[in-house]
Parts: C-alpha cells; structure tokens; sequence
C-alpha cells in the first residue's frame, strides 16, 4: 500500500518525533542498516534524526546518497524511499534527510485486527495451589479493548500491576457487541507501551477450552464467535483499523 505526502499534510500518523527507525543505505560497496531517533521535520522539505551513533562520522556521507527509512508500528512496516541533505556536527551529530514522497505499508499481522472500545476484566491466572484461596482484591482490575483480532487484541489500561508482564498469561471477559459475552479467556502478554491513552497492553489469546460465552442467537466456540464478528466488520467503512 503507498501513501503520497507530496504536496500534502504530513501524516500524523507516519511522523512521530522521538520515533525509533531504521536507516538502510549503502557505504561504499556494502549495504548498512543502523538504528537512529527521528527527531522532526519540515514538511515537504527535510527530515532530522540522530546520526546512527554505529556510523563513524569521519566516514562521512555524501549528499544525495539514497537511503531507505522504515520502523514497526502496531503489526505494520511502514517504509520510504528518501536521501541524505546532509549532517551537523556541533552541538550534536544530526543527519537530514529529504522528506518523502510516498510511504509504503506492509502489514505483517496474520489476521486483521477490528476497531474495537468495549470494556474487559482482566484477571490473574491463580495456579492451582492457590485456588483455594480464590482471587484476592488486586487480582483483577479493569481496562478497554481497543481492538481484536481471532490471534489476540490490545488493552489500554490505567495502571499496569506486578502480575500484568510480558510472558505472564491473565484471564479476559469482555462483550462482543450483538454476540455474546466473553469469559475466562487466557491471554498471553507480548507487549507494553506507553501511550497518550495509557499503557497498551498487547495480548495474544490462547484458546484453551476454558474459555466460555453467553450467546445471542447462535451457537458455537468464543474462537467462532471473534472470527464471524471480526469478519462482519472487516471493510474500510465500518471502522477496520489498517494500523492496528
């Protein structure tokens, strides 16, 4: 998918100053990826980021040497072609950039993700030799489904307790509107950031028979149940998220 920022506002949703990229770029014969911080821009003239501190500024880079920007975001690999203006030394190493012209996406998630803002219960998943005691105060709390998937779904949440971490599974009850309601979902952590909405939390479920919902008006599994919903709403109209 390409975007054309020529002659246009800049997209809010491809510059983001402190935003972490890749600069891939040819020094001498061989090809070089070095990892740098987008620092600004002014549009439909330059980019500004730190000059990758793995490049040896005696090196230096001629102007005008192509160049190719990319970075991650949200399952997405957003690229662009652009060249090198030049660089500053003093009172920090910065490289210049031309601003692009076009930017390619490619979506690397397996499954689209839906637009989503239904409330969940996250819950600790208790082993078994504390099931007796039950849940305690503190192990659950609440948050917002900000999207789905079939493979998983991000949750905004206010705070972020000791049991919520990357690798750790929690428990998911939230609603599929004109579905069903969801319970007892495990999920497993695979990601948490900070974000003007709070902690983003990405999840990635693990269907394991355990899991339960209320319909309404037809049968089958929760998996089942997040395909059909995913799928009716699936369409650039009815709020799909491309970067999700």
């Amino acid at each position: 998918m390409k975007r054309s920022f020529n002659g246009g506002p800049a997209g809010e949703d491809f510059l983001t100053v402190g935003l972490p990229i890749k600069l891939s770029l040819l020094v001498g014969d061989r090809k070089v990826v070095h990892g740098s911080t987008l620092l600004g821009w002014k549009e439909s003239a330059w980019l500004i980021c730190e000059w990758p501190s793995q490049l040896d500024w005696v090196s230096g880079l001629a102007e005008n040497t192509p160049c190719t920007l990319s970075y991650l975001r949200h399952g997405t690999l957003v690229g662009c072609r652009t060249e090198i203006r030049g660089a500053v030394a003093t009172p920090v190493p910065l490289l210049f950039l031309a601003y692009p012209r076009q930017v390619e996406e490619m979506h690397l998630r397996q499954h689209p993700r839906v637009s989503s803002h239904e409330p969940a219960v996250v819950s600790r998943v208790v082993s078994r030799s504390k099931e007796r005691g039950g849940i305690v105060p503190g192990d659950h709390l609440g948050g917002l489904v900000k999207d789905l998937s079939i493979g998983g779904c991000r949750l905004v949440l206010e705070r972020v307790p000791s049991w919520v971490r990357i690798g750790s599974s929690i428990h998911l009850e939230f609603e599929l509107p004109g579905v069903g309601h969801v319970t007892n979902l495990t999920g497993m952590v695979k990601s948490i950031d900070k974000a003007e909405e709070g902690n983003v939390i990405g999840v990635e479920f693990q269907f394991d028979r355990m899991e339960y919902i209320e319909y309404r008006g037809w049968g089958g599994s929760v998996r089942q149940a997040i395909w059909r919903w995913t799928v009716q709403r699936n369409d650039p109209v009815g709020g799909f998220s491309m970067d999700a």
